[in-house]
């Protein structure tokens, strides 16, 4: 079986372009921008040699796992809204992971409730371990146009060892990674209709606020240089943490590394 796009992507105009192996989808996507392309295009690979996640580290790309990344049309968009594409993605994969698998067991328990959170800020869990995730990417071109990648990986096939992972073949999904991609591609649609250009992000927190991994719960977040400790309390109208702290105040976080429960206690 090969990629393709779902039929609702197709339908409006989005193209892919698949790679038998490249360093980074989100590179290639990005160096399409740079060379005029205004997308929405896809762009997967069957090997990634060198994934990217947040703040600089690696992202390991087993074989049989999902690596793709979609330029997006970002025209019309106020920069202040761009990072809301992160949630839009991220709603639209969990989406996509439910079309593709159906209800998925909870691997920590064993139990057949649905176990697939989102975890602030870009972050799939099955079962409180790591199954995929998200990288945005913003650059302004010359002339001033804004390109925005947005960068997926899944552990389909298997997850790396040594890390509090997980992957989609432990529940027995034998679906691959292609028709994962048909989905996501799909569910990206609509939920980008929804948004519509940051237009409408409050009902897609809404939506992220109900698939919250840890809301209500003992966090810490590692951000500057700093921890701070508190309870999950929600994501704001900007999409950026909010925690109470022990004291009583409240403090938004843009961009950090999250903890929970007893790992939030020994951070």
């Amino acid at each position: 079986m090969s990629y393709r796009l779902g039929p609702a992507a197709r339908a409006a105009g989005h193209r892919l372009h698949v790679h038998d192996s490249l360093g980074s989808t989100n590179t290639e996507a990005m160096a399409q921008a740079r060379a005029g392309e205004t997308g929405p295009l896809w762009v997967a690979t069957y090997r990634q040699e060198a994934g990217r996640g947040r703040r600089g580290n690696s992202w390991a790309s087993l074989p049989g796992n999902l690596a793709a990344s979609v330029l997006w049309p970002v025209t019309g968009v106020a920069p202040e809204h761009l990072a809301e594409l992160g949630f839009v993605a991220g709603l639209a994969l969990v989406e996509a992971l439910e079309a593709a698998c159906g209800t998925l067991p909870d691997t920590a328990s064993g139990s057949g409730t649905r176990s697939v959170k989102l975890k602030w800020p870009n972050d799939v869990l099955l079962g409180g371990a790591k199954l995929a995730g998200l990288l945005l990417e913003a650059e302004t071109l010359p002339g001033g146009r804004r390109a925005v990648v947005v960068g997926f990986g899944v552990n389909v096939a298997a997850a790396p060892e040594g890390l509090p992972a997980t992957s989609l073949a432990v529940t027995g999904y034998a679906g691959g990674a292609e028709a994962l991609l048909e989905h996501l591609s799909d569910r990206m649609v609509a939920r980008a209709r929804l948004w519509d250009r940051g237009q409408n992000f409050a009902a897609l927190r809404a939506d992220w606020l109900a698939r919250a991994a840890g809301l209500g719960s003992e966090i810490a977040v590692h951000s500057g240089g700093h921890i701070l400790r508190g309870v999950f309390e929600t994501i704001d109208e900007g999409g950026r943490l909010v925690i109470l702290a022990p004291d009583g105040n409240r403090h938004t976080v843009t961009a950090g590394e999250v903890h929970f429960g007893s790992a939030a206690t020994a951070a």
